[in-house]
Order: structure tokens, then sequence, then C-alpha cells
């Protein structure tokens, strides 16, 4: 079955290629039509929405909840994954000496994060280094050579950002469990990308609503299970420190709560208007075709990967074009949409740099070819 894209149902330039869902999403007309009746409401009468704020802010946690199947005495809403796995290494004990396990594949923002709860904690922070080809008996192997007494926190990728690889989250859940160690799940990509995103029996998951879900971006979920659910904390102490999980992350001062409100409506537009799980399996397969043609025009491979994301790729760059630092990546980022009219996301890793390509439901396979076009201008201009 072929699937014709819908540009119609965003607000997206149309004279640029947006080939970067997976960085900040994009919100669909319907859900930016909802948060702005929501926003205007609140300007209308800011006592009466924060009056009624709580029970509607349950209703929408709920709804999310049952889109992961996750159990909502343990669903918290957060604003990005970066936060759910900030809350979750200030919840485990972690103690001097110990050590916090994470991966060369990480991204960069939970990386930091271990880097600070180490050093707030006078922990270890140990990477274990999997090769970008490895297959998951191999990447499980690298993570199991990694425990030892010491490891008081594994935090492990479901879907890589840099890598754009699945992770084999439950044989990665099942070794920590049987070791005795939490573990920290960042899914960040993982909502509409999986089917069960959720990963069963870990201490904690995390997944954004703002990347494949198209919700207002600051609209993250944090599961937490029941293990620890009575000493989980918001990061800002505020007005629920004393309710139960999940209700006390839900009011913390006077944010913006208009994209946990809105962020049910993107749902439907998936289920209504994109019949999105069939529509997935036609974008993986599109994006795999569009990938060869773009690694054609620069002259390179596609990685092997295994286990790719369903609707994110790597490409090869050549070395004309290598950005393996982060000042050389947001500078071939930003030639690329200034120069080419493509937003794209350049990642590295090791000593190879990438684009990483996404594909949604505005996405059509003449997006591709267009890249491929523009990105030998690029490459002549270099």
């Amino acid at each position: 079955m072929v699937f014709h894209p819908r540009p119609d149902l965003w607000s997206l330039d149309p004279n640029v290629l947006h080939l970067n869902h997976g960085s900040y999403g994009a919100v669909p007309r319907r859900t930016q039509e909802v948060a702005a009746k929501l926003r205007a409401e609140m300007e209308a009468n800011p006592m009466a929405w924060f009056r009624r704020l709580p029970d509607r802010l349950a209703a929408s946690r709920r709804e999310l909840a049952a889109y992961l199947g996750a159990d909502p005495d343990g669903f918290a809403l957060v604003p990005n994954a970066s936060a759910g796995v900030t809350v979750a290494l200030s919840t485990v004990p972690i103690a001097s000496g110990e050590r916090i396990v994470i991966t060369d594949h990480a991204y960069g923002a939970i990386r930091y994060a271990a880097e600070r709860a180490s050093r707030l904690r006078g922990a270890e922070l140990i990477t274990a280094r999997i090769p970008l080809e490895a297959d998951d008996d191999e990447l499980v192997a690298v993570v199991a050579d990694a425990l030892d007494e010491r490891t008081a926190a594994v935090v492990v990728d479901q879907i890589s950002s840099a890598t754009a690889r699945v992770f084999p989250v439950d044989r990665l859940v099942r070794l920590c469990r049987e070791a005795g160690i939490p573990v920290i799940v960042d899914g960040a990509h993982a909502p509409g990308l999986l089917d069960h995103p959720v990963a069963d029996d870990a201490d904690f998951w995390t997944g954004n609503f703002h990347k494949w879900p198209c919700a207002p971006r600051g609209t993250a979920g944090l599961v937490v299970t029941e293990r620890w659910r009575d000493r989980t904390r918001p990061l800002i102490t505020s007005w629920g420190e004393y309710d139960d999980m999940p209700a006390r992350f839900d009011q913390q001062g006077t944010n913006d709560y208009v994209p946990w409100l809105a962020a049910p409506t993107s749902l439907e537009v998936l289920e209504r208007d994109l019949d999105w799980p069939r529509r997935r399996s036609w974008l993986s397969a599109m994006l795999t075709d569009a990938c060869g043609t773009v690694a054609n025009a620069l002259g390179t491979t596609l990685p092997d990967v295994t286990s790719p994301a369903p609707t994110m790729r790597l490409v090869e760059l050549p070395a004309c074009l290598s950005a393996t630092n982060v000042t050389e990546r947001i500078a071939l980022r930003n030639r690329a949409a200034e120069q080419i009219g493509a937003e794209l996301a350049v990642t590295s890793f090791g000593d190879r740099s990438f684009l990483r390509l996404s594909a949604h439901a505005y996405n059509s396979p003449r997006d591709y070819e267009l890249l491929a076009d523009h990105l030998r201008t690029l490459m002549r201009e270099r």
C-alpha cells in the first residue's frame, strides 16, 4: 500500500525540506488550534484556569498513559526525556565510590545528567563502548562486562539519538534486574515508533511525545515502577510535594500546561487522519530506499546498523563534509539550512559523521531526491 504525504495537516514552510522530525517534531494544525483556544481561555480568566487545571491535567495524563500502555498510577508528565532521566538519577541511591553505567550511544544531555549525578554523589561514571555495527548479542555482552558489584545504576537508550538504533532493551532490563541493579531507560524516541514503547520491568522509563506523536514541545512521560514511586519527586518542589505519585508532578507553579492538555489531540490526528502504524511501516521502507539515493549522491554508503529505527536512518558523510565535533556539526547543519533549504540532523559516532534523516507523514520520496541533488551543490561549494 502506498500512502500519500499529508503536509496539509501541518503548517510547515513548503519551501523547506523538513527532514529532521526526530529533533523537535512538528505540531499538526489541529493541535495548534486547540492549544491556541486553551491559551485564550487561560488569559481570559487566569484564576479560573488554574482552579480547573488539576482535573484537566489528570485526565490528559491518563490519556497519554493509555496511549503508551503504561500503568497510570506510575505515569507522570515531565517536560522532556532529559528531565525524566534526571529525576530517575536523583531518586536512585548512589553512594560515594559506586558507579553509574551509560553507553557511548547516549544522548549528550543524558551523559551530562549522569556526569552531574556522579559528581554530586562522588560516584564513578563508566561508559560501555559499543561498536556501531555490533549486533544485539555483542551489545548486551559489552554492557554486561561493564557491570560489577559497585554498579548503582544503569542508563540505556531505547532508540539512540546519534546512531538511530533500536537497543535490545528487554534483554538489558532483564540483565540489570538479575544483577539487582536499577535500570533507567531513555526512551526519548520510542513513543510513536515502537508498538509497545514502555520497557517492561524497567525501574524508570521516559519518553517524548513531541517527537513522533507530534505533541506540543515540552510534553514527555516518566514511568516509574511501584518500588520507586513513594520516593520519586519532581525536580522542582511545589504544592504537590505531599501528593501521591503521579499527581505530585502535575503542577509546579505557573508553568505553561497548555502542551500537556493539547497533546491528546495529536494522538487523534495520528489515529484518525494518518492510520499511523501502517503509515509508519510504509515510511520505514520508503526511507530505506531514499537514504540509498542520498548515499549515492554523496558517494558513501549506509552503515550496517543492527535494528535501525523505523523512521530514522544514518547516511555516512564523505570526508569533504566530515563533522566530528560539535562546532563542525552545527556549521554543516546551518550551511545546509541556509544554502540548500534543508533542515537536517548531523551526528557523529567515534571518528565518523552522518546525516540522520527522518520521515514523517508530511514527507515523500521526492523530498529525499531533492536533498540528493542539493547535496551535490553543497559538496561543490565546500
